[in-house]
């Protein structure tokens, strides 16, 4: 055992002297010559290496191979208060840009339609897109919507990358809190053709109902980060 820990550790202390050594956006020596480099079998490089993806620190491309990504930013925010990616990222100095929207008009499925609590089959709307930082994608957001809160035409003609800022624009919404469940994914292949990664990299998930004050929701969404870029803490008062 303290052998295999003595080759694990010595492992990790050379890969990360080697990403670190390595400029932001360079690519990594191919897998089967790092491996044979660094001594070891190129199943124990890859699980080695998911650590540091883990971390954000490097970003597999299929097809193309293993790049160093250190972000110069950090969107570091707490989940008590409620706010779009693209304020908490002005907050932050990140500037974030809106990339490929995809509008789509929907028959809400059995889940979608329990979700939003309304009737299967019901109209609605989806709305997928993805958000870059420093000219490369780092989320990867879909929301579904009852379409009788919103139209199509005017998520096409007025949107900026947020539901929630356009619905805290609008009269007719009084918007109460939201639900939101945090955990974490592999990306499956429609999160990774999004995010320019490799099939079953991890994401930071988040599942979310946002509530009008008489308890409708009007908003279910899908938000999948990538580890390094976000970083996001819950302050937990101690009961007195």
């Amino acid at each position: 055992m303290t052998n295999h820990l003595s080759l694990s550790q010595r492992l990790h202390e050379d890969l990360k002297q080697i990403i670190s050594k390595t400029d932001p956006g360079g690519r990594l020596t191919p897998e089967p010559q790092l491996a044979k480099e660094l001594g070891v079998s190129r199943a124990t490089l890859r699980e080695a290496m998911r650590t540091f993806e883990v971390q954000g620190l490097i970003q597999r491309r299929q097809g193309s191979g293993t790049y160093v990504m250190r972000p110069a930013h950090v969107i570091e925010t707490g989940l008590e208060v409620l706010e779009s990616i693209e304020t908490i990222s002005k907050r932050s100095g990140l500037q974030v840009t809106l990339g490929k929207l995809k509008v789509e008009e929907n028959s809400a499925t059995e889940e979608e339609a329990r979700e939003l609590g309304i009737d299967i089959h019901k109209d609605v709307l989806k709305i997928s897109r993805v958000i870059f930082a420093e000219n490369r994608p780092v989320a990867f957001l879909v929301d579904t919507l009852p379409q009788s809160v919103i139209t199509k035409a005017e998520i096409e003609n007025d949107f900026k990358g947020s539901i929630l800022d356009m619905f805290m624009q609008l009269d007719h919404l009084e918007l109460a809190h939201s639900r939101t469940e945090i955990g974490a994914v592999a990306a499956n292949q429609e999160m990774a053709r999004a995010l320019n990664i490799q099939r079953g990299n991890a994401l930071l998930r988040l599942i979310s109902w946002l509530f009008t004050v008489d308890g409708k929701v009007v908003d279910y969404s899908f938000s999948y980060f990538l580890p390094g870029y976000f970083r996001f803490h819950v302050v937990r008062e101690l009961e007195r």
